[in-house]
Formats: structure tokens, sequence, C-alpha cells
């Protein structure tokens, strides 16, 4: 018999001798890991260091406690913000796809590149919209997707059609998690009963969109926190408007494939 207990990212397993010589052994349990040993460094760049405060990666980390060894699809991965934290708690036997749709590629011009040219040799770059992802069945421990669904409704300039499909986004994350891989989910908030295509407007989702889809896939909700929620956004403003970008009331939701 064991007993679990979670603390953020801390996993503590209390073992008691078995009952009979038939009882089988402790299922393996997440080490502890302090995840301020990766955001904490003098190399990393100074431009991800000055959103620290805001982003608080630490904190998010531990939520979903990645660990050695993990295989990480990281959608809608922008500059690579936290491709750099991913990349060093998955270490050498690990790996990050970090991907971003072709859309993106005026907006982060060579962001991407100066991220990985020369470094994060773990890191794999995929480029597609949010309707399929090129990575095999079953093969994903972790997939992020951070700040985030709303722009399956966004349209770049010039492009023909939105950046996903919702019927199929979240089908095909689940199709790519292994049993019991999780989901995590960040986005800006937008007022309760709002339509989905307000993504497509301002940025933003009401989460109880990003719930219907996950759960329709097949997916269960298993963590909602409260750590990015600012209360004193009102969820109206586009997400870029100097008055609050950065600031933004954010949900965070994570999910676990059966």
């Amino acid at each position: 018999m064991h007993i679990i207990l979670k603390t953020g990212a801390a996993v503590l397993a209390i073992a008691f001798a078995p009952a009979c010589a038939g009882t089988p052994a402790p299922e393996p349990v997440a080490a502890a890991i302090d995840y301020t040993v990766f955001v904490d460094t003098p190399d990393r760049p100074d431009a991800d260091i000055l959103l620290d405060e805001r982003r608080k990666p630490a904190e998010v980390l531990a939520l979903f406690a990645p660990q050695p060894g993990d295989t990480i699809l990281e959608i809608e991965a922008g500059g690579g913000y936290f491709t750099e934290l991913l990349s060093r708690a998955v270490g050498g036997t690990g790996k990050v796809y970090m991907q971003n749709p072709a859309g993106f590629d005026a907006f982060l011009g060579d962001t991407v590149t100066k991220r990985l040219d020369g470094r994060l040799t773990n890191v794999t770059y995929l480029k597609s919209n949010f309707d399929t992802f090129a990575v095999p069945d079953a093969s994903i421990d972790i997939a992020t997707w951070f700040q985030g669904p709303h722009e399956i409704w966004y349209t770049p300039e010039g492009a023909a059609a939105p950046l996903g499909n919702p019927d199929t986004a979240f089908r095909d994350i689940a199709r790519a998690l292994k049993p019991g891989g999780q989901l995590v989910v960040i986005d800006h908030v937008a007022p309760a009963g709002s339509l989905p295509t307000t993504g497509g407007d301002t940025h933003r989702i009401d989460p109880a969109h990003v719930l219907a889809m996950a759960e329709a896939a097949g997916l269960v909700l298993e963590t909602e926190s409260a750590l990015l929620r600012n209360p004193a956004d009102d969820g109206l403003k586009n997400v870029f408007d100097p008055e609050i970008r950065g600031k933004t009331d954010q949900a965070l939701l994570i999910f676990r494939k059966p």
C-alpha cells in the first residue's frame, strides 16, 4: 500500500509493507524538482528574464511537473520563452517539439532562429496550423498551449482562412498524447458567454470553450489554477492594448488523457 502526496511539483510517495506477497509494487511517481533552478540562471536571454515576474515560470512548471526524459509538444511556442525552460527541464534524454503556424512568420521575424541556432539541441521546430501536429501517435508526455487556443479563430493579415479548425485541433492533441499524458492550457480570458470567435478579435477566449473542446476530445480536466488570474481585467480590451498588455486575466487549465 502507498500514499502519494502532491504539493506543487513535489510528489512524495510513502510506502507501507505489503499485506501479502502478491501485493503489486507501487507505481513510479514524478521526482520532486525545484524549477527555479531552470529560471534563476545567468545564461538565459535578458529579454526572457524581464518577463519572469508576470509569467511566473517556476510556479507554472511546478503545476504540471515536466521530468527529465519527457517528450513535450509545445503548441504555439512563439519566440520560445517557455521553450528555453522546457528544454532545460527535460534534459538531454528528453525532447521538445516547438510548434508555430506559418502565419506567425512575419510576427516572429528571426526570434526562433536566434533562439535555436547552436542552442537547445533537444528542440525540434515544427511549422503547422492548429489542425494536425506532425508527431507520432501516443508519443507525447505533455502538450502545452500557452496564450493560446483563441488563435484557432484568428486569420493573419493576407491569409485566406483562420489558423485552425476547432473540430480537429484538440482531437489531434489527444491522438498525440500518451495515455496518462497532460495538456496544459493558458489563455487570456474573455467574458463568460463570449463567442469563441472573440479569439480572432481581442485574442481572448471564454475558458468554457476550451473545456468543451478538450472534453469532446476525451480529455479530463484535472487542475484549474488561479495562478495567473487578474480580476482587475474585465476581459474586454484587446490583449495588445497598452493599458492591459502583460497584465491580462489568464486561465490555466490542466487536462489528462485517460
